[in-house]
């Protein structure tokens, strides 16, 4: 019987200056007015999001809204954008305990605006924390490139025959991706004792009871309720509600996908003791892909997802300071002669369709 322990999968001991001398700058950048008004934006973002986000599900209620079928689809279509956008620009930072000082705050509005988006937030967390930042890209210990039946995210997953038309199947699959999420991706991974390098994973009674209550609460607000208390059918409802999912899934996973699954990001591999090829801050910095960073228009539309080498890099800093910090990031990758890459977001996502192909046929 082999009785071999796995390796132990490390990153390289750091042999660059390059994160100290990046840390020391970024430092002296950010000022306490610089914090100061950093904290003031994610204020605003959290007040206009949820404003926007309670104006737009009370709309629904509307007679003029609910008793037009494209009124009342365009209606659901932005209150799934404005809860996309809240959990964007609030929720993720509160996982990260960056959007308030309080970690009491951080935890309700992260957990209720997960809630709202009807997805488990608890179990989002757990695989976000726990193994995306700390190996990103890295196959077995990046679950949000699990294996899937479906599709070749990394180049080291064995090649199936019906993914070579993956570049061209993908746009059905992603725009099912928020209904596949609440429905069947949280109960697999509520099943799954072993993700990545996630192992005897258990949850209690309590957390499943409050996993299906809440999974409820999310189809009375949005199904129930509404074919109760508005003129609007079943039917109509329905079909507003899935028109819904399909536009944000579209949106969702083409603003947040090319952030690491594109042509110019690297999926590094461990050798024979494990080691990986960076240390950890240079393996952030191949891994992860940029779009519009310094722009504070992106900023305030994808949450700083936008900046995801800062984010990758600093995640204890709000992401309303990435604007101020990406430059530093460029201009110190360049001196180390590291990685940075850096696309419109056009550019990022046909990056990620011709990755797409290419893994549906290189081996």
């Amino acid at each position: 019987m082999n009785t071999t322990a796995p390796v132990k999968i490390k990153f390289k001991k750091r042999s660059s200056p390059f994160y100290a001398d990046l840390s020391k700058e970024v430092a002296q950048l950010l000022t306490d007015p610089v914090i100061k008004k950093a904290r003031a934006i994610m204020r605003w973002k959290f007040f206009l999001y949820v404003f926007t986000y309670l104006l737009l599900y009370c709309g629904i209620y509307i007679p003029f809204v609910n008793t037009h079928i494209v009124l009342l689809t365009l209606n659901y279509i932005l209150l799934g954008l404005a809860g996309i956008l809240l959990a964007f620009n609030c929720a993720h930072d509160c996982v990260h305990n960056t959007f308030s000082k309080n970690k009491k705050v951080n935890k309700a509005v992260f957990y209720w605006v997960f809630t709202l988006q009807g997805v488990s937030g608890r179990l989002w967390q757990k695989r976000h924390i726990a193994s995306h930042h700390i190996f990103p890209n890295v196959d077995g210990c990046d679950a949000d490139i699990d294996d899937n039946p479906f599709m070749r995210l990394s180049p080291h997953h064995k090649l199936k025959k019906h993914q070579k038309y993956q570049h061209i199947y993908a746009v059905l699959l992603y725009a099912v991706y928020t209904l596949h999420w609440i429905f069947i991706k949280d109960m697999l991974y509520l099943k799954k004792k072993n993700l990545a390098n996630l192992t005897n994973q258990r949850y209690s009674v309590s957390f499943v009871a409050e996993f299906i209550v809440l999974k409820m609460l999310y189809l009375v607000l949005l199904i129930v309720l509404p074919a109760m208390l508005t003129a609007a059918s079943i039917q109509q409802i329905l079909v507003a509600f899935l028109l819904m999912h399909m536009v944000i899934s579209l949106f969702f996973v083409l603003t947040l996908i090319i952030s690491h699954l594109c042509m110019e990001t690297e999926f590094p591999k461990c050798n024979a003791n494990g080691e990986l090829p960076y240390d950890y801050y240079e393996h952030q910095l191949a891994v992860s892909l940029d779009y519009h960073p310094e722009s504070k228009w992106a900023n305030w539309i994808f949450g700083g997802f936008n900046a995801h080498t800062a984010h990758h890099l600093f995640p204890n800093l709000q992401h309303s300071l990435y604007t101020h910090i990406t430059p530093l990031i460029k201009e110190k990758a360049a001196t180390y002669n590291l990685p940075y890459n850096e696309k419109t977001i056009p550019q990022a996502i046909r990056s990620h369709f011709r990755y797409l192909k290419k893994l549906g046929t290189a081996v």
